[in-house]
């Protein structure tokens, strides 16, 4: 008998199909205290959680029988995914039921942005003033939508928005552009060109990229009048500089169903009458609360009876299986497909692993990592170690392992990431039985450990080009921990510098505009 307790409220029917399992213990604790949960939380084998449950330490602490935990709905924000896997339980999400739900509320705060309904309503309904005057809006009829990230939900968007007669710009840069132009959309490389739409609608993950992807600088580019829309996740948006924006009429309103802290009840936006706010109500729909109980439901009873994990966020390959010395090898292909994300962001078309030496053998078993590491830079949440080949199939991403000659160490692995325009490589092996080194990029030898926050900067081989990167870094107060410089053949170096602090867009674009730059990107690992 296994035991799955449920710590927040879901749909009855889930209730009913756990019922109908004779092997399941149910234990209802969607009404029970959160510190009298952790009480009775050491009887669970899975536990079924929403947003209202901090799968914190003390949850984990307390869990001391828990082998998976499934987060009902998309957002593990939570969730301490670390935490899970160095307790060895696995985290999971149901990240497609609320899809529709998600499409149409921002579909609804679109239309209220275009035609303030909420205050329209609240004028008549409350205050009984019929004053038409008052309330004159703009069409959709003819508008340019700016849909940053067309994803499940981005795409659907515009399917919608399509329907209405709006013009769609795309900004996406992990797809394919033929999926925004077979729908007649306009496909763009350029975030500017966002910027210059009509209507804004944001729709990614929440990730060390997309945080404050809107900011000030984004804003004073746009439109005057512009009207945003965020029922994604709260940051995205910088919301300072969205407040001071709608208070200026530099944005004409905003459609905010998000927040980066919540509850949200004393958000200065709350103040502001050019703003629709819905609280976090994206997956609240009764269709989407069924589906999202019933996919979290079977997903606990098949963890319950280790039989598969859907939707795993940490599901490793059983490395049990695996000879001890390739662990290490697991763990560096993760980072270095990581890395070589964040240097080629770009739209991704083949992903390829090759493994010199004995490690050679197990190279199929580690691809499934590096295609974690390369696409969860894009995807976030929505990758998985169960669903990372599909997702590949699914986008024509052409993966493989592939055994080489053995070029100087007696192992090495490296990642090969090919987009529509570059190719980006990460060459690494273990030294002793667990020194990860990263020992090539793009065919620049270099030898560094796979962890923390680093600058790749490639450059034209002349003189003064490590004072100049200096002097921009020690301007910005930021200190340097490291720094190696590799050469190659061709005039061209590559160098890469880890530093203490974390470098922002700005210092990136001062380090870009060099003169001796041929690129420059951040990484964290």
């Amino acid at each position: 008998m296994k035991t799955i307790i449920v710590c927040d409220a879901i749909h009855p029917v889930g209730f009913e199909l756990l019922k109908k399992e004779e092997d399941i213990k149910i234990i209802d604790a969607v009404n029970v205290p959160k510190d009298e949960l952790l009480k009775i939380l050491g009887e669970a084998d899975v536990a079924i959680t929403r947003s209202s449950t901090e799968v914190n330490e003390a949850f984990l602490n307390a869990g001391k029988k828990l082998k998976a935990i499934v987060r009902a709905g998309v957002g593990v924000d939570n969730v301490d995914i670390d935490g899970c896997s160095r307790r060895g339980i696995i985290a999971m999400n149901v990240p497609t039921a609320n899809t529709i739900a998600a499409v149409e509320l921002t579909m609804a705060h679109m239309l209220a942005a275009a035609r303030s309904l909420e205050y329209a309503h609240n004028d008549l309904k409350l205050n009984r003033i019929w004053k038409r005057e008052k309330w004159y809006g703009v069409e959709l009829f003819n508008k340019t939508l700016g849909i940053i990230g067309f994803g499940n939900i981005g795409s659907r968007v515009a399917a919608r928005a399509k329907a209405f007669g709006m013009n769609i710009v795309a900004y996406d840069p992990y797809i394919d552009p033929s999926k925004v132009i077979d729908m007649g959309g306009t496909y763009t490389k350029n975030f500017d060109d966002i910027l210059k739409c009509d209507f804004i609608t944001i729709h990614t993950p929440k990730t060390k990229e997309t945080t404050n992807m809107i900011g000030r600088d984004e804003i004073a580019k746009m439109k005057d009048g512009v009207r945003l829309i965020n029922c994604a996740r709260g940051g995205l948006y910088n919301e300072e500089a969205l407040e001071e924006a709608l208070k200026s009429g530099k944005v004409a309103f905003a459609g905010i169903d998000v927040f980066t802290k919540e509850p949200a009840t004393s958000h200065p936006l709350l103040e502001l009458d050019n703003v629709s706010v819905t609280p976090h109500l994206g997956a609240n729909t009764l269709e989407s609360q069924r589906n999202i109980a019933v996919e979290a439901v079977e997903q606990a009873i098949s963890a319950a009876r280790a039989i598969s994990y859907p939707n795993a966020l940490n599901l490793p390959i059983k490395t049990e299986d695996l000879p001890p010395f390739i662990e290490p090898y697991v763990d560096l292909v993760s980072k270095m497909a990581f890395l070589g994300a964040q240097i080629n962001k770009k739209a991704i078309k083949a992903i390829r692993i090759e493994a010199e030496g004995q490690i050679g053998e197990f190279a199929n078993s580690m691809l499934t990592f590096a295609l974690v590491g390369v696409l969860k830079e894009s995807l976030g949440d929505a990758i998985n170690y169960v669903n990372a080949k599909f997702i590949c199939d699914e986008k024509g991403i052409a993966n493989e392992a592939i055994i080489v000659p053995q070029s100087g160490y007696n192992n090495k692995i490296s990642v090969k990431i090919t987009t529509e325009s570059d190719v980006t490589t990460i060459s690494g092996t273990v030294f002793g039985e667990t020194e990860q080194r990263i020992v090539g990029i793009n065919g620049f030898k270099t030898d560094f450990k796979p962890k923390g926050k680093m600058i790749i900067f490639k450059n034209h081989d002349v003189p003064g080009v490590i004072a100049q990167i200096s002097k921009i870094l020690a301007d910005e107060k930021i200190n340097i921990a490291d720094f190696r410089l590799g050469r190659g053949d061709n005039g061209m170096a590559l160098a890469v510098i880890l530093v203490d602090e974390n470098i922002s867009k700005e210092t990136l674009t001062k380090l870009n505009a060099l003169d001796t730059c041929v690129w420059a990107q951040y990484a964290v690992i």
